[in-house]
């Protein structure tokens, strides 16, 4: 992640050796932790409250799919300038920064009364997010001066970054159980009120360790760069795309995209050094956890609303009936990690790819079978998504020069954050495109609807609540039946890309295996 202080050592007046000793470090690192897991778990929390949202929002296919995306894509592009921001300020001073900024957005989002206020705050949640991830390792770093137990606190670091996301849905169904959908966003406000004085009073006092200038061009053009692109993906997936506005935007964003290149070239002090992907080790491991971000997150999108708008499921089944994938993610990590230094990235990262494809299309064969075979190929995909990440992150790091760890890291986070916004967008244009051609209504029924039935399930379901007592059923049925052929494309999709990515990853480390 863009924690441009992993390799200093702590600033003068921060005698790290006191800090060891001092039990309290802990207790950073479990706030800390807590804090990420926020960050993690907002990503994916809404996707069992899909469903609820928008049928109170009235929110369309495209303002869902912003609603959810929006927050990765202003986390991707603030990240790289965070850690630089953290270095000049101090990174207490920015994580409790962050905290506020976090806990007002949840705030605003958990009462926004349109889908519009509400990709607003989710907008301001990825600031907020953004603002406290580059801290989370550096405060750990400078608390953690024993080498041991600072492998150990990055080790529950790296595993509630890893599988935090996997429990979105669980915490979002658990919640929507008893609460409306805002309770999804509401829970983090006592958790940051919580957080607050403690971290104020548990992490140690740090200035500034850094005086490398904030470019705050690059971060705005690198996000504008992603919104842009983001949004002419979605403009293409619709039913009946505008085609030039998808261009210009298109356009656009490639074009904020190249600036940015273009800068970071030039700057003598670049957010990011793309020498860096020269090494072939490097640049494997970088596509290699956007892909299986992207995969994962993707599926998980589709796969909650699946549960519940066709199958009936409730916000918590739907959520517990997903849960194999994060416990085996966990126990994934850890393992992978123990096992990595003996068989090296060269053989693991593919492998565990191929393994992740192989519980994607295993969920394909299975997902209208028994409740044991669905959660066999979930538990066969999270073991290799969480290896994956986990191998990906080591490659990542251990590839980089020294004096470039921090932006490693940088880099390793946005290849999370903007595989996850890249899924979103993928896997939910095509599950909208394949919906809208799928869906066949006749010709008396379909003159009586809006255009917004072939949009998405949701609209149709919407739609089918005013219709006269026979057409619902029908509808319902008819729209049911769409959504799963676009349910199966979205899963072949995602095993497709999981299994070429691995074939591709071996072939590009055949070189250095041992």
């Amino acid at each position: 992640m863009a924690f441009t202080t992993q390799t200093r050592v702590p600033a003068a007046g921060h005698p790290s050796k006191s800090l060891a000793a001092d039990p309290r470090r802990w207790l950073v690192l479990a706030i800390v932790s807590v804090a990420l897991l926020l960050i993690v778990i907002d990503m994916t929390v809404l996707y069992t409250a899909l469903p609820r949202l928008t049928h109170d929002l009235a929110a369309t296919a495209s303002a869902k799919l912003w609603i959810v995306n929006i927050y990765a894509l202003v986390v991707s592009g603030l990240l790289l300038g965070m850690g630089t921001l953290g270095d000049r300020l101090g990174h207490k001073r920015l994580f409790m920064a962050g905290l506020c900024v976090f806990g007002l957005a949840s705030l605003c989002a958990a009462f926004a009364p349109s889908p519009a206020l509400l990709i607003a705050a989710r907008a301001l949640l990825g600031v907020g997010a953004a603002m406290m991830m580059p801290a989370t390792l550096s405060l750990i770093r400078l608390s953690f001066a024993d080498e041991r137990e600072r492998a150990l606190a990055i080790g529950i670091w790296a595993s509630v970054a890893s599988g935090g996301a996997a429990f979105g849905p669980v915490v979002g169904g658990l919640l929507l159980e008893y609460f409306w959908w805002g309770s999804v966003f509401l829970i983090n406000v006592p958790i940051v009120l919580l957080a607050l004085p403690l971290a104020w009073w548990l992490i140690p006092a740090g200035g500034a360790t850094s005086q490398r200038p904030w470019d705050f061009v690059g971060s705005l053009q690198v996000m504008a760069g992603l919104v842009a692109s983001t949004y002419a993906i979605k403009e293409a997936g619709k039913q009946s795309p505008d085609w030039v506005l998808a261009a210009v935007t298109l356009v656009l964003g490639l074009g904020f995209l190249a600036l940015f290149v273009r800068r970071q070239r030039r700057s003598s002090d670049p957010l990011l050094d793309f020498a860096l992907f020269r090494n072939p080790a490097f640049a494997t491991a970088v596509a290699s956890a956007l892909v299986a971000a992207a995969a994962l997150i993707g599926m998980e999108l589709v796969f909650s609303q699946r549960l519940q708008l066709v199958q009936g499921l409730s916000p918590l089944q739907a959520g517990l009936a997903v849960l194999p994938l994060p416990l085996a993610a966990f126990v994934a990590g850890p393992v992978a990690g123990h096992w990595l230094p003996r068989l090296g990235g060269a053989r693991m990262l593919p492998a565990s790819l191929l393994l992740s494809g192989l519980g994607m299309g295993g969920y394909l064969l299975v997902h209208d079978m028994g409740w044991w075979p669905q959660a066999g190929a979930l538990a066969l995909l999270g073991l290799g998504i969480g290896a994956a990440m986990t191998t990906a992150s080591s490659t990542i790091m251990q590839s980089a020069p020294a004096d470039r760890a921090g932006m490693a890291a940088s880099v390793e986070e946005v290849s999370y954050e903007l595989g996850g916004a890249l899924g979103v967008t993928l896997m939910g244009s095509l599950l909208s495109a394949v919906y809208a051609g799928s869906l066949r209504l006749p010709e008396g029924l379909g003159l009586a609807l809006p255009d917004s039935v072939r949009d998405s399930l949701d609209e149709a379901l919407l739609a089918a609540e005013q219709l006269r007592p026979q057409a619902p059923h029908q509808l319902t049925e008819l729209a049911r039946t769409a959504f799963g052929q676009g349910f199966s494309a979205v899963i072949a999709g995602a095993t497709l890309l999981l299994v070429c990515t691995a074939l591709w990853t071996g072939w590009r480390l055949r070189g250095q295996r041992r």
